[in-house]
């Protein structure tokens, strides 16, 4: 039975990649052997986090994308999870459709288009939760950026939650996951699972039905690393009660409220609020111009925000790192290993979120004699 299991998973996983003529990250056929003894994942230094993957290079939550950041050496994949008509659970950052798949140019789709409330504001597009999981499994993912290489659009397709997880549990070394419990509001007034179950619960299942348990740094975590995200509060509180797996709160920029509770990002980053929800969360994930607000594209002085976070052995996770000349403030003259040193060197943040994973892993590599050899993990242990 156990053989018949991972052949079954072997085979899974080559659908999901889409074989290896297709596919740049795909890689040779003995990472598929989950019982050998793995390299474990690393805590001496921050944690180099594949934000939707190496979407830098391959569009975004794709197998190919999560497969070229494991490559590449990241500590962590992240996905965002929403959910289908028919209540799966899959690997999409946007409610809606349009940026990121050929669905516009699917003539049995045009009549799907919908106005929908999302956080406060009527939104237009096609909806994930208009459409089953077979009909999104139909569509192709593209490149969201002009700018960023678009020879793989149209070569991948939509993940389910399963599938992300898969691709983690048969890397050749330990890979963590980082999945966000993404609009929790809308997906819940959306979709509807039997027994009255919620998106949070669904979503935590998954994690629990592939053993992803443990307080941060306990033996459970080590071997299946995991931290949840969102930004909804109400959310993380809620999974609280069904997982003590680690938990983080994501901060918007400082217009942006909070999804569920209406809070503005100065209400929910007080001392106050921070010294309530650690009770639920290991660490925080601000967007870095929140930590250190740019004018006229130059950094400003730095905020206390990392700080007073550490203070309370919260983490920070600061999101998000990208190569390019547009995102990289002028202080650090379009050079992205410069804003790394200045983020783990200066404000000494404990993870950052990454288009270019091997970028960070380039340059941590060729800091780390430098380095202390074993970081300050924060929060609490097993």
């Amino acid at each position: 039975m156990d053989s018949l299991w991972h052949a079954s998973v072997i085979v899974l996983v080559l659908l999901i990649i889409g074989g290896s003529d297709a596919n740049p990250a795909a890689r040779r056929h003995g990472q598929l052997d989950v019982n050998h003894k793995k390299q474990p994942l690393q805590t001496s230094r921050p944690y180099n986090i594949a934000h939707r993957g190496s979407n830098g290079e391959i569009p975004e939550e794709t197998a190919a994308a999560y497969l070229r950041a494991i490559e590449e050496g990241a500590d962590f994949i992240e996905t965002d999870i929403l959910a289908s008509e028919d209540g799966h659970l899959i690997c999409f950052h946007d409610v809606t459709l349009d940026d990121t798949t050929d669905i516009a140019n699917r003539t049995e789709f045009v009549g799907r288009k919908r106005t929908y409330e999302v956080q406060g504001v009527n939104m237009t597009g096609w909806f994930t939760v208009d459409f089953t999981l077979r009909e999104l499994k139909s569509l192709r993912v593209k490149q969201r950026f002009s700018f960023r290489d678009q020879q793989y659009n149209g070569k991948y397709n939509i993940l389910t939650f399963d599938e992300f997880i898969l691709i983690a549990l048969h890397a050749d070394r330990v890979v963590g996951i980082y999945p966000e419990i993404k609009n929790p509001i809308f997906i819940n007034q959306h979709v509807k699972w039997s027994g009255g179950k919620k998106f949070e619960d669904k979503f935590v299942e998954t994690l629990l039905k592939y053993g992803y348990k443990g307080k941060y740094m306990s033996e459970d975590w080590l071997k299946k690393p995991l931290f949840i995200q969102s930004f909804a509060p109400t959310s993380l509180i809620y999974i609280s009660n069904i997982t003590n797996a680690p938990k983080l709160l994501l901060i918007d920029e400082t217009t942006v409220p909070t999804q569920d509770t209406n809070q503005s990002y100065y209400e929910i980053t007080s001392n106050g609020y921070l010294a309530f929800i650690r009770k639920y969360v290991i660490g925080i994930g601000p967007w870095k111009d929140t930590i250190i607000p740019p004018e006229n594209n130059l950094l400003g002085p730095a905020t206390d925000l990392v700080a007073r976070a550490h203070a309370l052995n919260l983490q920070v996770h600061p999101y998000t790192f990208r190569n390019e000349n547009s995102y990289l403030h002028f202080n650090f003259h379009q050079d992205p290993y410069a804003e790394y040193e200045y983020w783990l060197r200066e404000i000494r943040v404990d993870a950052l979120f990454t288009d270019f994973t091997g970028s960070l892993r380039k340059y941590q590599e060729w800091t780390a004699p430098h380095q202390n050899k074993e970081k300050k993990c924060r929060g609490p242990p097993a």
